[in-house]
């Protein structure tokens, strides 16, 4: 039976304002924003609310060492490897009400619509909700993901702090604490598939009038930590000729990588997106600057050749001052394999709605599941194209849309 007439869009988005108001906030524009960290009180307060909605519905519930939460919906053959879905709950400081979030209610929602419509899928179907995908309070992201998929040792980040000082250890030791209660499961797995739902965070759907954007795969990304030091000095008595001031050496640093990472093609992403300067004050020469670099492609030959370059070009460009490269997270391209991505063409098309095949500029918990399983994504277009602000928005007939995709690929999926 089709499960996409029991997708119920009201119900959706009640549930998605309901999330937004953990961790929600106004900003001075008017717009609703969430900041809702990982392992925080409000993320507890989210997935208890999640929780007590699955509850209802008969799902199981378990959670892995990394506080990976998974929502389970038995199958008529219990030992068939799972189909997977789901996103993260965690936002960004100043994020907004869809990113991440969105794909754990839709996959819920597709849950619901499975059931209502009377089906009951071979394959069990999970939705999960990835621990610290964002990285806004611990860096970097997609913590959960990679260990949940081996890419990294599960206590590789145990002596990460956040602002205050706070370990990851420390935090998931906690946050485990107060999940007590709930039952536990090994890290990993091998599922049949993942299918994970996400607003676009980006232009191409709503300016080229699609529906559903059939992800492809998901580029590259490799992120650096440049620390430049020269010596702070008097501003009104050392002559410029005398100074090792880092701040000057920082521009030309950054001046010299815009040319290196220079792209006709506008394929290429480059972001120097925090600066920090010490001793920070007006009146002194800097002696120290400390920026970030995050370079992304999806062709990995570029990744890999540009990214190596990084070291050698900031050294070139300085003058008096010398500096340190720290590459802190590389990932490699990942292309999905073939088979979710065409089960979510075939039912976009199914339904009618208008679709196109794209790459994922972000990064998701996807990219870390590739490995494991069959993978793929399905985006829904968001306003300008805007994400990790108040101001992002999808509309709640959109966000429908990609559930009825969502729901009959699961289904689909389930009964392989």
């Amino acid at each position: 039976m089709p499960v996409a007439p029991a997708v119920n869009e009201t119900r959706q988005w009640t549930r998605l304002m309901a999330m937004a108001e953990i961790g929600g906030f106004t900003d001075a524009a008017g717009h609703k924003g969430v900041n809702r960290p990982c392992l925080s009180a409000e993320d507890r307060r989210a997935r208890r609310l999640l929780i007590s909605w699955a509850s209802e519905l008969g799902l199981s519930v378990s959670v892995d060492p990394l506080a990976n939460l998974f929502l389970r919906l038995e199958g008529t053959d219990p030992s068939a490897a799972p189909v997977l879905t789901g996103s993260h709950m965690d936002t960004q400081p100043n994020g907004g009400r869809f990113d991440g979030i969105w794909g754990v209610i839709a996959g819920l929602e597709a849950v619901q619509a499975i059931l209502e419509s009377g089906e009951r899928p071979k394959r069990p179907i999970e939705v999960v909700a990835w621990t610290n995908e964002e990285g806004g309070r611990f860096a970097p992201g997609c913590m959960g993901s990679m260990a949940w998929s081996g890419f990294k040792p599960a206590d590789t980040w145990d002596a990460v702090t956040d602002k205050d000082g706070i370990t990851w250890a420390d935090a998931l030791r906690e946050h485990l604490s107060a999940e007590a209660d709930l039952p536990r499961r090994p890290l990993g797995g091998k599922p049949f598939a993942y299918l994970e739902a996400h607003i676009e965070q980006g232009p191409r759907l709503e300016a080229e009038g699609k529906d559903i954007g059939i992800v492809t795969g998901i580029q590259g990304s490799r992120w650096f930590t440049v620390e430049v030091s020269g010596r702070t000095d008097h501003a009104g008595t050392t002559p410029l000729s005398l100074r090792k001031d880092a701040v000057q050496d920082a521009l030309r640093a950054i001046s010299a990588l815009n040319t290196l990472m220079h792209d006709p093609t506008d394929v290429l992403r480059f972001t120097v997106g925090s600066i920090k300067v010490w001793p920070d004050t007006s009146n002194s020469v800097a002696e120290r600057v400390r920026f970030t670099i995050d370079f992304r492609h999806p062709d990995n030959a570029v990744l890999q050749a540009r990214g190596d370059a990084i070291p050698g070009v900031i050294q070139a460009a300085l003058t008096a001052c010398t500096a340190s490269v720290t590459e802190r997270f590389h990932a490699l391209p990942s292309e999905f394999d073939p088979m979710v991505p065409a089960v979510v063409e075939h039912w976009a098309s199914a339904l009618g709605l208008r679709a196109m095949r794209m790459p994922s500029g972000a990064f998701h918990d996807a990219q870390f599941v590739v490995p494991v399983c069959p993978t793929g994504m399905l985006f829904v277009p968001c306003r300008a194209g805007v994400s990790h602000h108040p101001s992002e928005y999808a509309e709640p007939a959109a966000l429908a849309a990609g559930a009825r995709v969502l729901a009959e690929a699961l289904a689909d999926l389930a009964n392989r």
